[in-house]
């Protein structure tokens, strides 16, 4: 039997274990005993190092931060990082988020692309690789994370307890291969004075603000002016409903990732526009539209920038309402040859005036490999050699991923160039000949860094 017949044979199981990890709801949550991440992220981990053993790997749980399982002898270690949280459900499912769905050739669920299905995935590389009898002169070790979309807190514990890695990948990509990360520029920007009652929306800051509900002053702005304004911004839907003198405005956007904002549609973004378009006077309404705005190029805080791998890209995800202020998270993904100091002398004139601020709250320096660096150069064959396909080239991209945590891997996978999986949106997906095309892929791939 070839490998692509024992992959077909295995498909079912493999199904199976991406059901039984979709189950769980592994969304950062609140610290307890024993679970830095909450108790869905440990549980998660749990499941999958018990899926691990039962394939007869060797594992091991590392204080509920990560785990990993293992095969092969040898010093050096082949590291496959793949992560088993998920950013949290949102609405607008048509199946149930946490019970995976077969529909067809296709599964829906919480996680099945990002990125509990490369997981899966990963772990039947790992059970192929050792049924085929090939020389395992080094380890390979699948290392399973918890807090991935939420800082990458599991890694660092990873660095701080275990062996390094000597090369690998990160299934959290896309094919065939990403050989630099964009950084990134996390920002916060705030009202000083607004007539906005109230503002409200988006799920997570690395995910374009999909929903959101604003109140407003009746006398603030002409309502029928605002109608046409918010049908003018693409919003899918929208609506503009008045009681006891207060506008409420909600704007149904378009959800994206933070790395590919212009995917989407803002749904705070295209409201604030639309006021202004209205008429509405109002001084945060001035500051968002000429700072942040919906272009999503950093022109309104001086960062227009791009160099010879891409340009740069903000988002705003989350809009909130506190004690009668007003706060946006920004999230920038900056060209790799950007640096910190470069960044903050280009934004600080921008970050305050009188009609609002902005913080910067942290910078992430950008992830680079030549594009023919033996590490790139072994992966990306391997996907030549299984695809037949040499018209696709790795890839510098604005998505973060482990690779920036653990020196000596990139991200490789699971994702496909032009495919769309609602990652980070309702109805995320995965088609099931993706998923064994990523075995096979991942097999060809710790064969050639095995012979690294």
């Amino acid at each position: 039997m070839n490998i692509t017949e024992r992959i077909d044979a295995l498909t079912e199981d493999m199904i199976r274990d991406l059901s039984t990890l979709v189950q769980y709801n592994s969304e950062l949550g609140e610290e307890k005993p024993g679970m830095p991440f909450g108790e869905g992220p440990a549980l998660a981990l749990k499941e999958a190092l018990s899926i691990a053993q039962r394939m007869g790997f060797e594992t091991k749980n590392l204080d509920n931060y990560c785990g990993y399982a293992q095969i092969g002898s040898g010093e050096e270690i082949i590291g496959i990082v793949a992560h088993l949280d998920i950013v949290p459900a949102g609405e607008g499912w048509e199946t149930d988020p946490f019970c995976m769905t077969r529909i067809g050739d296709t599964l829906y669920g919480r996680g099945v692309s990002d990125d509990k299905g490369a997981a899966v995935a990963s772990l039947y590389t790992l059970k192929l690789l050792e049924e085929s009898g090939i020389l395992l002169n080094k380890r390979v070790r699948l290392i399973f994370g918890c807090n991935e979309e939420t800082g990458s807190k599991c890694m660092a514990h990873y660095n701080e307890v275990e062996e390094k890695v000597t090369a690998g990948f990160t299934p959290d990509g896309e094919f065939p291969g990403i050989h630099g990360e964009k950084g990134m520029l996390k920002m916060t920007a705030y009202s000083k004075n607004t007539r906005i009652l109230s503002m409200n929306g988006g799920f997570v800051s690395n995910a374009v603000c999909n929903r959101c509900t604003t109140q407003v002053p009746a006398d603030a702005v002409n309502k029928e002016k605002l109608e046409n304004a918010l049908k003018e911004t693409g919003l899918p839907e929208y609506t503009v409903t008045e009681e006891n003198g207060v506008l409420t405005i909600y704007a149904q956007g378009v959800a994206a990732h933070a790395s590919t904002p212009l995917l989407g549609i803002n749904a705070a973004g295209c409201t604030m526009k639309a006021l202004a378009q209205a008429g509405m006077k109002d001084d945060f309404v001035e500051y968002y539209n000429s700072h942040i705005g919906t272009a999503c190029d950093g022109e309104g805080y001086g960062l227009k920038i791009r160099d010879d791998y891409g340009e740069l890209t903000l988002n705003n995800g989350i809009v909130k309402t506190q004690d009668g202020n007003i706060s946006c998270t920004i999230d920038i993904r900056v060209p790799v040859t950007f640096g910190e100091e470069q960044l903050r002398s280009m934004a600080e004139p921008y970050l305050e005036d009188e009609k609002g601020r902005t913080e910067i709250n942290a910078i992430v320096g950008s992830l680079f490999y030549p594009e023919d660096s033996p590490l790139v150069t072994a992966l990306y064959n391997a996907y030549v050699e299984v695809t037949g396909d040499t018209t696709v080239k790795p890839m510098v991209i604005g998505g973060g991923t482990y690779a920036k945590s653990i020196p000596g891997i990139i991200a490789f996978g699971c994702q496909w160039l032009g495919t769309d999986n609602h990652i980070h949106d309702a109805n995320e997906k995965l088609e099931i000949a993706e998923l064994k095309k990523q075995v096979e892929i991942y097999i060809q791939a710790v064969k050639n860094l095995l012979a690294m």
